[in-house]
């Protein structure tokens, strides 16, 4: 059984900055796509970014590339979600999904989710 645990969510403002963490156990890392969801009060969850077994590939929401970056240490088992130029509307619960998959394309992630962490809140003030 996979678990997945996040950390680093918090409250920040508008223009900063925060760094998410997920660490994986269970199985092993390198044999799962990874990436990140999230979802605003009142809204469905939407995806986020993701990276491949390897790390040579990512992809992201439109709404978020180029303020974004997403990466994994296989080493470690962790995946990692810099966020820079945060804005309000960036405000969810941010949650980790990971997918068995052996695909060199990040966006294998959107086909299907096997497992999610329990999600940490980022809160944007303005």
């Amino acid at each position: 059984q996979v678990q997945l645990v996040e950390s680093g969510g918090g409250l920040v403002q508008a223009g900063g900055s925060l760094r998410l963490s997920c660490v994986f156990a269970g199985r092993t890392f390198s044999s799962y796509a990874m990436g990140w969801f999230r979802q605003a009060p009142g809204k469905d969850r939407e995806f986020v970014a993701a990276i491949s077994n390897s790390g040579g590939s990512t992809y992201y929401a439109d709404s978020v590339r180029g303020r974004f970056s997403i990466s994994r240490d296989n080493a470690k088992n962790t995946v990692l979600l810099q966020m820079n130029s945060l804005k309000p509307e960036d405000t969810a619960v941010y949650y980790c999904a990971a997918a068995y998959v052996n695909s060199n394309y990040a966006s294998i992630l959107l086909q299907g989710v096997h497992y999610w962490g329990k999600g940490t809140l980022v809160t944007v003030s303005s």
